[in-house]
């Protein structure tokens, strides 16, 4: 989707090994295009649906549902984007084991 703002990330903790960082995302916000270079753990704050987008063979989008309190681990390497494309307010907690 066209016109994105950025999302609002706030980096809680960092240290050798570990950063830590709270991200929210007003309706029509996104992260950019990044990849993790480490193992990182998502802790849903505040749940609803959000569009990944990924770059494997080309870009394909997907709607992730995330439920608040549940968390979930994912490895590093995937260039991906997160994005808020739904009407209300996403937030999660990103634990990367650098």
């Amino acid at each position: 989707m066209a016109n994105r703002r950025p999302a609002i990330s706030e980096e809680q903790v960092s240290q050798p090994g570990l950063r830590v960082t709270l991200w929210r995302f007003p309706p029509g916000t996104e992260t950019g295009w990044h990849r993790h270079e480490a193992a990182y753990v998502v802790v849903p704050v505040q749940g609803g649906t959000l569009t990944v987008e990924n770059r494997r063979d080309g870009s394909d989008s997907t709607p992730y549902p995330i439920e608040t309190g549940r968390s979930y681990a994912r490895p590093e390497g995937i260039e991906h984007n997160i994005a808020n494309d739904s009407d209300a307010e996403i937030a999660f907690v990103e634990i990367e084991m650098l």
